[in-house]
Formats: C-alpha cells, structure tokens, sequence
C-alpha cells in the first residue's frame, strides 16, 4: 500500500529551502528507499505556510528512508530554514483515482 507524508512547515526562507532540496535531489538519484513523488504547496491564506506532499511505495520504504543517517542530517538543515517545528501526518493511501 502506498504511503504519504504531509509535512506542514513555515519559512521566510524558502528560496533557500527549496535550493537545498534541489541539492538532495541530486544527491540521492538512483538510491533506494526514497519517495517516488513529492508535491510542495504554498498556501494562499498563510503566506510564509507550505505543505510538502510526499509519497512513497509504502510505509516500509518511507520508514526506511527515515532511518538513513543522511535523512536525519538533511531533516536537520532544512529545520534550520523553518520558524518553527514541522507538522507531521502519516497516511496510508487507501484511494488514488486518475480524473479526466
């Protein structure tokens, strides 16, 4: 079953936040364990409040990818981009649907 993260977060930052998630992108291509999709939203009412949505084959392969010493390194520095401690909600995906 596939699993997604939405990561709620707030930064002033977020050109550098963003470049820095450009640099691990690079970083970690062709590695295992690691979302297969990822969506950030900005949201229009908060300015400054963005929603990271990631997604990952399972929870298996999510919590792996969590375990790697580098994650918790990256997690870390983009923590230091962000007022504030993110917001964590872990969802089993239990309905995807293709609209026309």
């Amino acid at each position: 079953m596939k699993f997604v993260q939405l990561i709620e977060f707030h930064s002033s930052r977020i050109d550098e936040f963003n470049a820095l998630m450009d640099e691990w992108s690079s970083s970690v291509e062709g590695q295992a364990d690691l979302p297969t999709r990822a969506l950030q939203c900005a949201d229009r009412d908060k300015p400054g409040s963005y929603i990271h949505i990631v997604e990952f084959p399972s929870y298996e392969v999510a919590m792996a990818n969590s375990a790697k010493p580098e994650t918790a390194e990256f997690a870390a520095r983009l923590g230091k981009l962000c007022e504030g401690e993110p917001v964590f909600r872990n969802l089993d995906l239990t309905r995807e649907e293709t609209l026309p």
